[in-house]
This record gives C-alpha cells, structure tokens and sequence, in this order.
C-alpha cells in the first residue's frame, strides 16, 4: 500500500469514527460525511497516475474527472429514488392516508396488539421503509397506549419489525435499495429468499416479549382526537392507495420496462402530484395556503440524510478506485476460507454498532458481481447481506435509523435497550441465518 493511499485509507476511518460518534461529538453526520468525501478525492488527485491505467494519449485529469463523474451517477440514482420514496410517503402521511392503520390495531387485549403492530409494521416497512413507517407507528402508539412501561416493548418490536420487514423488501431499506440499484439482488429474488428468514427474525422475538405483557390495555385520554385535514376522506384514501400502490408499482416498472428504479418513483411522484394539485387547485378559498400541498412537503423531506448518502457512498467509491476494498474483500474471503455465513453474519452484528450504509457500500466495492456462483445476482453472497445488514441493526437502539428515530421519539435509554431487547435481538437474527441456510440447502 502507498503512502497516499495509506493517508485516503486514515481520512476515512477518521470520518467514519466521527460518524459513529455523533452523538458525541454533536455534529452532525452529514457534514462529517461531505467532508470525507471531498477530502479523499482530492487526495486522490495529488497523483491519479497511481491508480488509474491510461490509454495513448489520454488526459489524467479528464480521466480521473469522468471516473469521479460515474461514481457520482450511480450514487445519484440511489439519492433521486430516496428523495422521491420520502417525498411520496410524507405527503401520504401529511394528509391523513395513514389514519386507518389506527383503527386497524384498535384492541384493549396487549399481547393481541402487540402481534397487530409487529405484523403492520413488518409489511408497511416492506411497502415504505423501515424509516418511515417506524415513525408512524410510534404516532401510533401515542394513541392507543397510555402506559409508558407497556409503550417501550411495543416500541422496541416497532425497530425490530420495521428493520426485518425493509431486509426482504427492494424498497424497504436504504441497503437493499443500494444493492437493487446496482443490481447485485432483483425484487423476485430478494423477496423470494429473504421473505421467510425476516419473518422468522421478527417473530422469535415478538413471541419472547410477548409474555412481558399482562392485563388489559388502558387508552390514552385524547384517543379519538383528529388532526384537520384539508383533503376529504374520499381525496385523503386516493392519495394513500395512490402513493402505496405506486411505491409497490415501481419494481413491476422496472421489470417491464428495465428503467433504474429512480424513475419508476420519479413517476409515481408526479402522478400523485398532479392529482393533489387538481385536489387542492378546485378548492374555492384561493387566499389559503394549503400546508400540504407537494411544493410545501418537499420543505419537510430530511436532505441532511440525502447529503449523508452522497458524502458516504462518494467517499467508498474513492476506496474503490484505489484498490483498498478490492484487497480487504480477498483478505476476508482468505479469513474466512470462503465462509459467506461468518463474513456476512459479522457484517451484521457490526451495523448494530455503526452504520450499515458504508458498511454495504463497502462490501460492493469489495466484491464484484460475477456472472456465476455466489457472487452473482441474486447469489448467497448478497442475499445475506440484504438480510444481515437490514436485520442486524435492531440488536443496539443505535444500530439502525429505526432504532435512533425511535430512541428519540420515546427516549428509550441505550442501557435499557441493552438489557431488556438486545439478545432477543441477535436470537431472531441469528434465526433467520439458520433458517436462511436451510432454505438454500434445499433450493440450490
């Protein structure tokens, strides 16, 4: 290894650290994150010749330049489908769409409610993301369970189910949508494989915590309070099974037309966009100011995740093209003497401590996806890191965006979290690995 690329290598994992360190440190990730990136590229830049092969002729820096530019292509396909799944899924909730899922899991019986949230959350998560639809349980929550004790089990499932509902799912997950986008696993084949084991994964614990729960459930003093819509319920139920039923369209878009899955979300958004507009443009008081037209919910979309995404996954491909992943991916493989269950399953058990987006963005500048074996599309390899990277977060409050959000909005310690759910945790990750090689003994 060069010196130049042993100092790219050290800016790194000094980026890296102070991401995981965020709450430490108190800056924000995405500004650590951007500056990582443009810090290792140039870097790279002081001597390109070192990494890049050139033809007869052929300008280093135009070269070095248009290298930079495809990296930048490809991440901007996963960040254009992002803003566009984020954009969809808040304008839904904004005006209301979610409000039957509360009517849905009305019961006073707290382990049938329990089994209710985990099984809602678990396919919305799949539909929306894991994100999101954490986020909306939790309002959820707010309104069907007034006892704090009971609402933090249920809160800890709602991390639990929405990490394994998005592993199995194109859509479901920041990590699956990357490893979708590059093509290294397709929706029939992730959801296929990775149905069973995530499943698995949510209810060994369910079942666990379930016994945590006695007596009948007390409701809130203000369940039954509605938020003013300005969207009838008629308007309000076209724009939720609009915007579920395009994000489920998108890979079904994909497979018919083979498009990037960013534009088949870039569609969905301004379908329901043009059908909001017509909804809110027939509306007589022209002096009001609808809150939840589109122009104003792109206002509420978090571009600080947006910005994390392009700082991190620019600042991979940067190790990338030195050579640096390629290398640590043989490292591991000679380690691990070809054992995909040990590389993967530790890939896993590490994203509960940092964050699973490098960590994935690594393993695909690592690994190339190959025509055949486990490396090819769909193979053990990616597979398991679809399933591992998704569902592995939920062991620490930490580990996954679910997890934090959720941390947040109920102020869940990380000692309790520590104590109380991390190894019913790992004994639902650590199922679905088991059941994931059983199904494949049998299959392949």
């Amino acid at each position: 290894m060069s010196t130049l690329t042993l100092v790219i290598v050290i800016v790194f994992i000094i980026g890296y650290a102070c991401i995981a360190l965020e709450s430490v440190i108190k800056v924000n990730k995405a500004a650590i994150a951007l500056l990582m990136f443009i810090a290792c590229w140039t870097l790279f830049m002081i001597d390109p010749n070192a990494y890049l092969i050139l033809e007869s002729g052929e300008d280093i820096i135009r070269k070095a330049t248009e290298i930079i530019e495809d990296h930048l292509g490809e991440t901007s396909s996963t960040l254009f489908f992002l803003m566009g799944a984020m954009t969809i899924v808040e304008l839904v909730d904004q005006n209301g769409g979610f409000d039957f899922v509360r009517t849905s899991l009305r019961t006073t019986n707290k382990r049938k409610l329990l089994w209710r949230i985990v099984f809602m959350t678990f396919f919305l998560s799949a539909i929306l993301d894991n994100l999101t639809t954490s986020i909306v349980m939790i309002m959820v929550l707010h309104k069907l369970v007034a006892e704090r004790t009971d609402r933090l089990i249920y809160a800890s499932m709602v991390v639990i189910a929405a990490n394994s509902g998005g592993a199995f799912s194109p859509i479901g997950d920041v990590t699956t949508i990357m490893l979708w986008n590059v093509g290294a696993v397709t929706s029939t084949g992730v959801i296929t494989e990775i149905f069973v084991p995530s499943l698995v994964s949510m209810v060994i614990p369910a079942f666990i915590l379930q016994y945590s729960l006695k007596g009948k459930l007390e409701m809130p003093e203000n369940d039954g309070d509605a938020e003013e819509q300005e969207l009838s319920k008629h308007e309000r139920r076209t724009v939720f099974f609009m915007g579920v039923g395009g994000l489920i369209f998108v890979p079904i878009f994909k497979g018919l037309t083979g498009l990037p899955p960013f534009m088949g979300i870039l569609l969905v958004l301004g379908l329901l966009w043009l059908v909001t507009e017509f909804f809110y443009g027939r509306r007589k008081n022209e002096k009001k100011k609808f809150k939840k037209r589109v122009t104003r919910v792109l206002g509420s979309i978090d571009m600080a995740t947006i910005l994390f995404f392009l700082g991190i996954l620019m600042a991979v491909s940067c190790l990338q093209e030195t050579g640096v992943l390629t290398t640590t991916g043989q490292w591991l493989n000679d380690v691990s003497k070809g054992n995909h269950y040990l590389v993967t399953g530790s890939i896993g058990v590490i994203s509960s401590i940092v964050d699973n987006v490098p960590l994935v963005a690594g393993c695909m500048g690592m690994y190339d996806i190959a025509a055949v074996g486990d490396f090819a599309v769909d193979g053990i390899f990616w597979q398991l890191l679809a399933y591992c990277a998704g569902v592995g977060g939920s062991m620490l409050i930490i580990g996954s965006a679910a997890g934090v959000v959720v941390m947040g909005l109920e102020r869940i310690t990380f000692g309790w979290y520590l104590k109380k759910i991390t190894w019913i945790a790992f004994v639902g990750y650590l199922t679905g690995i088991i059941c994931y090689w059983g199904i494949n003994a049998v299959i392949r």
